[in-house]
């Protein structure tokens, strides 16, 4: 029932959704004791949630929902497979349980539409990336954090070994001695002779042809199933021969200049996260000085804002092409798709739709793209930050 979140359920929970929205979200915790306090911090929230809907919406609608969110209180399955974070998200049409890699704040929110922007965060944070570890006889992929880094289920069109690459086509042996003139016992003296040698090649070139025409394979099904759709940057993990003979075949714009070289396989998941997360710390600060600095100049230009009510008003024109949002901060209020109407509101952050949330649905709805940036990289103390097309 629960899946690990990634960007590809996003889409379906920023369609219009009918109301009533129900929105759950905690930190959770992998290990015992931690563990045991979750079930309980679960219930307390969904009592909030309760009570958030008592007198808003009927019960005929809530009813069937949080039998759902009860049924989950008492299941131990689940509680035994969490990582950091637990989403759960609902309307009349939709439950979804989602398990998340990095801690969120507690919220419970019942409202009009689902609240989304820790998902957003959790999609558009600059430090994600994803790891391949790639040998001969085995593909795994894995994305990462700063903090965790978790295997990846692999689509079914991705090749885990050669010869589920190659099949038939794979060489036996990688060796084939047959011969046109000559006995082929003496290949040098053959090609010094001028005798035609045909269907020879020594075993390791023929390992090596098998070898790239695999790469060109895992690499086509990566970029097409994965680092297309996520637009994530790639560590290439594998042994020195590899990673150049990867490198010449491979199409992926997502794929870093340095790899994690040796044996990965026998890395455990925190060595194997350490070592990635060395390699990209240089790229996700230059991720954020260039979305920072990018902001700065088009403001100087006059291109950009980071007052929310213009922002409002430019994004419902189409105007915005990038809005950077500040992490873990929150505006409670809505704004009107139609006439970009800022209201905002009280009463904390329980129960109400966030302004940054909305704004950011807004941004993608005509074809922008959003951002979530750590507080103390954000140029602008309103929570946003916008550069617009023209």
């Amino acid at each position: 029932m629960a899946t690990i979140f990634t960007d590809k359920y996003l889409p379906e929970l920023l369609e219009k959704q009918q109301a009533p929205g129900l929105s759950l979200y905690m930190p959770t915790h992998r290990t015992h004791p931690d563990s045991e306090q979750d079930p309980i911090r679960y219930r307390n929230l969904v009592k909030q949630l309760k009570e958030l809907a008592q007198g808003t919406y009927e019960e005929v609608a809530t009813a069937p929902l949080f039998a759902q969110f009860d049924a989950l209180a008492t299941d131990k399955d689940f509680w035994n497979h969490a990582l950091e974070g637990l989403a759960i998200l609902a309307t009349p049409k939709l439950f979804r349980v989602y398990r998340l890699q990095r801690p969120v704040a507690e919220l419970a929110i019942v409202a009009d539409s689902l609240h989304t922007k820790p998902l957003q965060k959790y999609v558009q944070s600059a430090d994600r990336y994803e790891v391949l570890v790639l040998g001969l006889n085995g593909v795994q992929l894995y994305e990462g954090n700063r903090y965790h880094i978790d295997p990846v289920e692999l689509n079914a069109e991705v090749p885990k070994t050669m010869q589920e690459a190659l099949g038939e086509e794979l060489t036996d042996d990688h060796f084939n001695t047959a011969f046109a003139t000559g006995n082929g016992s003496n290949k040098a003296a053959n090609q010094s002779t001028g005798n035609v040698v045909h269907g020879y090649m020594d075993k390791s070139e023929e390992a090596q042809k098998d070898a790239e025409r695999f790469f060109r394979a895992v690499d086509r099904a990566i970029l097409e199933h994965y680092s297309k759709p996520s637009g994530l940057p790639l560590i290439l993990a594998s042994l020195p021969e590899h990673q150049n003979l990867f490198r010449s075949v491979s199409h992926n714009k997502q794929l870093l200049p340095e790899g994690i070289k040796g044996n990965a396989a026998s890395l455990d998941l925190d060595e194997l996260r350490n070592r990635a997360w060395q390699l990209f710390e240089p790229e996700y600060d230059k991720r954020l000085d260039e979305a920072v600095a990018g902001y700065e100049a088009n403001v100087a230009q006059g291109l950009g804002s980071d007052l929310i009510e213009q922002v409002a008003k430019e994004a419902i024109a189409g105007r915005v092409a990038t809005l950077l949002v500040e992490e873990n901060r929150i505006i409670p209020g809505s704004i009107d798709a139609k006439s970009a109407d800022v209201v905002y509101k009280q009463g904390g952050d329980a129960g109400v739709d966030d302004l940054l949330d909305d704004l950011a649905d807004l941004v993608r709805s005509y074809g922008g793209q959003s951002m979530v940036i750590p507080k103390g990289k954000m140029p602008s103390q309103t929570g946003v930050a916008a550069i617009y097309r023209y």
